[in-house]
């Protein structure tokens, strides 16, 4: 799957060890590491496990459109597709099996 970031700051801290570690911590870098390996792999966003630990999941509310992969509780890597058009389905929703490049936002605790 394609990755994209929100900014440069962003990619700069997501491609880089020390930057993760000086942002979030030793522990949280590495499974932000870690869940970059498994985005990276995924034909689509439907191929990122939905189930712990990884646990892709879509956000409602101010937040609807985006979701969720969960790193060292209660941080999330908060992505969203950046396909354009974003594939839809019949019911209005995310087609995340044509989802084949996403944005990250940011990572954080938004509850």
């Amino acid at each position: 799957m394609e990755i994209l970031f929100k900014s440069r700051k962003m990619q700069k801290r997501m491609n880089s060890e020390a930057e993760l570690v000086r942002e979030y911590g030793k522990e949280n870098a590495r499974i932000i590491m870690r869940r970059m390996v498994v985005l990276h792999a995924a034909a689509c966003l439907a191929d990122v496990p939905q189930r712990p630990p990884d646990r892709c999941h879509p956000l409602s509310g101010k937040r609807k459109g985006q979701y969720a992969v969960d790193t060292k509780h209660p941080y999330r890597i908060i992505i969203e597709p950046a396909n354009n058009p974003i594939p839809l389905l019949e019911d209005g929703s995310t087609d995340t099996r044509s989802v084949t490049s996403i944005r990250i936002l940011e990572v954080k605790d938004y509850h």
